[in-house]
C-alpha cells in the first residue's frame, strides 16, 4: 500500500513540477514567435494528452473504482465538463477563424504555391511523423 501512496504523491509532485515549468515558459508568450507560440501550444496538447490518458487508465484501476467516493466522482465531473465544453468551442473557434483566414489568402493569391498541390490518396492516409516534445 505504501507504494501505492508514494506513486500517488510523485504524480502530484511531477505534475506541480510541470505546471511551474509551463508558467516560466509562457512569460511574455504575448510577445512571443511563432515557432515560439507553436512549441508552447504543442508541448501543452502533448502533457495533457498524457494526462487525459493516465486519469482514464487511473478510472480503470479496480482499486480506484472500488473506493473512490460518488462526491469525488461528481465534483471530478463538474470541471471536466467544463474541460470539454470549452476544448470543444476552442476547436470550433479556432478552426474556423483559420479556414477564414485562409479564405482570404487564397482570394488575394497569396497561399504559399508549395501547397497547393492535391494530395493523392496513398498521402493522405499516411499518419504523419509523431515529435515527442
Amino acid at each position: 500500500m505504501s507504494d501505492m501512496f508514494a506513486s500517488l504523491d510523485a504524480w502530484v509532485k511531477r505534475q506541480n513540477e510541470v505546471k511551474n515549468l509551463f508558467e516560466k515558459a509562457e512569460v511574455n508568450y504575448q510577445e512571443a514567435d511563432r515557432l515560439t507560440l507553436i512549441t508552447l501550444s504543442r508541448t501543452a496538447f502533448q502533457h495533457m494528452m498524457r494526462t487525459i490518458e493516465a486519469f482514464d487508465q487511473w478510472l480503470r484501476d479496480p482499486m480506484i473504482t472500488n473506493h473512490m467516493p460518488r462526491e469525488m466522482l461528481v465534483e471530478l465531473w463538474e470541471k471536466l465538463r467544463v474541460l470539454l465544453y470549452d476544448l470543444i468551442e476552442l476547436d470550433i473557434e479556432h478552426t474556423s477563424k483559420f479556414s477564414e483566414h485562409l479564405k482570404n489568402l487564397a482570394s488575394e493569391g497569396k497561399i504559399n504555391p508549395l501547397f497547393g498541390f492535391e494530395k493523392t490518396e496513398k498521402e493522405t492516409r499516411r499518419s504523419p511523423v509523431q515529435l515527442t516534445i
